[in-house]
């Protein structure tokens, strides 16, 4: 459920599309790569590189997100999260965030302006622009973003392309959102660090970057759980995965919490999405960039394995199932 909004609240429909819009743009500031933002019949970005990697998210309400779990500020920062996640897992840098937002006709104006600030915000520590979008009338919230990313002169880092005998590493939290979602789901709303994971997703934006200039062999963003995510790797690889948990850094923060939830803080960190950590092939140990941890090996064959064995529960997340 919605909190109550104030009761002087002015709506969406009050403000008006065009109100709204120079509400949410007013006195923004836009990166070096934004040559031409909100305010004409689309924008204009700068391409250094000559490619543009380009992803695309959308967000419901009640299925990715809730705003009695958190405030709008926090669901426009994850939603440009999720998306320039995607962008620094080909490798490339962050240029530029183009919103879709619908919304029911008595949504609060504050709302569409938290929810829009959070998006300024989360783009900013990316060192992206929010250069345009679109706000149309909707029975749910809806929040679609498309990210785009400049590949810097790298080539773009494919989950295809991991080979036998190759490192397996990753760079960012894993396990922590999926602890949070534990919690707002028993009703609780701390410990703060942990409910905060679910809240707000933390990219190691430059960890994708540096793993191209590395020389990883394939990569991918854990948006639906490592194993789950791993395995769309070993899928378009053509490889098998080996996970070794004795590896695998589960925080004792997130054990505690697991334990008085009665769950396992291992499988959370193994099959939790929404950390949105980055997760590599490297060719050999030494290539592996500092800030990563190495968990498991590229093998011949298919699928990912735990310590040698088939995992035994659902390995992520995964929509209509």
């Amino acid at each position: 459920m919605r909190p109550e909004p104030p009761r002087n609240a002015d709506t969406v429909a009050e403000v008006g599309e065009f109100g709204l819009i120079r509400r949410v743009t007013a006195g923004r500031t836009q990166p070096p790569t934004t040559l031409l933002g909100p305010g004409d019949d689309a924008a204009v970005v700068a391409a250094p590189d000559g490619r543009v990697v380009v992803s695309t998210d959308v967000l419901v309400e009640g299925v990715h997100f809730r705003l009695d779990w958190s405030s709008p500020e926090q669901v426009g920062r994850k939603a440009a999260a999720v998306n320039l996640a995607d962008v620094v897992a080909m490798g490339a840098m962050p240029t530029a965030l183009l919103i879709g937002l619908a919304c029911p006709s008595d949504t609060p104006s504050a709302v569409v302006e938290g929810i829009t600030a959070g998006l300024w915000q989360e783009a900013t520590v990316a060192g992206a622009g929010v250069v345009g979008g679109d706000m149309v009338s909707s029975a749910t919230l809806v929040i679609s973003v498309t990210a785009m990313g400049d590949m810097g002169g790298l080539e773009p880092v494919t989950r295809s392309g991991a080979q036998v005998g190759d490192v397996v590493a990753v760079c960012g939290r894993l396990g922590w959102a999926a602890g949070g979602l534990a919690v707002l789901q028993r009703g609780f709303r701390s410990p703060v660090a942990v409910v905060g994971a679910q809240r707000n997703p933390e990219p190691p934006y430059a960890a994708g970057p540096q793993a191209a200039a590395a020389g990883a062999t394939a990569m991918i963003d854990v948006s639906d759980g490592l194993l789950a995510d791993l395995g769309h790797i070993a899928d378009e690889s053509g490889i098998g995965i080996d996970i070794r948990t004795e590896l695998l850094e589960v925080h004792p923060r997130l054990i505690d919490v697991a334990a008085a939830l009665g769950a396992d803080a291992r499988h959370w960190a193994l099959t939790g999405g929404e950390d949105h950590a980055l997760a590599a092939t490297f060719p050999e140990p030494a290539a592996v960039p500092e800030g990563w941890r190495t968990i498991g090996t590229v093998r011949h064959g298919s699928g990912v394995t735990v310590d040698g064995r088939a995992y035994e529960k659902p390995p992520g997340w995964e929509h209509w199932r």
